[in-house]
C-alpha cells in the first residue's frame, strides 16, 4: 500500500478518534495473499478499553467501504499501542526523548540498520529532521526519512 493510501487512512481516522477522545498513534497496512491488513494503534489518557477499540472499529469501517479506501478486502484491526508502543510522529519522537527506543532504517548508517538505545533528541539541522539516539556511549544522528520503524523498547 502506497504513502498515499496510509495518508489517506490517517486523515479519515484521526477526527473519528479524536472526537472519542483518543489519539491515532499509528497507522500500519500490510498486504496478505488475499486482502490487506489495516492496523491503527490509539492511546488515551487512562488507557484503551475494548470497547473503545470496538467503537472506532465500527465507525472507521463503514468510512473505509464508502470511500473504499483500499482495493478489495480487508481486516481492519484497531488496538492499543502496549509496552512497545510504536512512534511514528514528530511528536512522538520528542514526548518520549530520554526513553528506550528501538528503532531501524532502511539504509545503513553508521554501518548498521537497527539502533537499540537511549532516544536522546529529535531536531531539525539544516531543513532535515534528525532522530539522536545513544547507542553504547556514542550518539548516532538518524535521519527521519531513513527511519522505517521505531517503538519503545523494555527497559531492561
Amino acid at each position: 500500500m502506497d504513502h498515499d493510501v496510509k495518508e489517506k487512512i490517517r486523515q479519515l481516522a484521526e477526527p473519528v478518534v479524536a472526537f472519542e477522545g483518543m489519539e491515532l498513534i499509528h497507522v500500519e497496512c500490510i498486504k496478505m495473499h488475499t486482502r490487506w491488513i489495516i492496523r491503527l494503534f490509539l492511546d488515551k489518557e487512562g488507557g484503551v478499553t475494548l470497547e473503545d477499540c470496538s467503537n472506532i472499529s465500527n465507525q472507521l469501517g463503514d468510512i473505509f467501504d464508502i470511500r473504499e479506501v483500499v482495493n478489495g478486502s480487508y481486516t481492519l484491526e484497531v488496538s492499543s499501542p502496549g509496552f512497545d508502543r510504536p512512534i511514528s510522529r514528530d511528536e512522538d519522537f520528542v514526548k518520549y526523548r530520554n526513553s528506550r527506543v528501538d528503532i531501524k532504517t532502511g539504509v545503513k548508517i553508521e554501518g548498521s540498520k537497527n539502533f537499540h538505545g537511549v532516544l536522546v533528541d529529535y531536531i531539525e539541522e539544516d531543513g532535515r529532521k534528525l532522530v539522536l539516539v545513544e547507542v553504547a556511549g556514542k550518539v548516532c544522528r538518524i535521519p527521519r526519512q531513513d527511519v522505517v520503524k521505531a517503538n519503545l523498547a523494555d527497559a531492561g
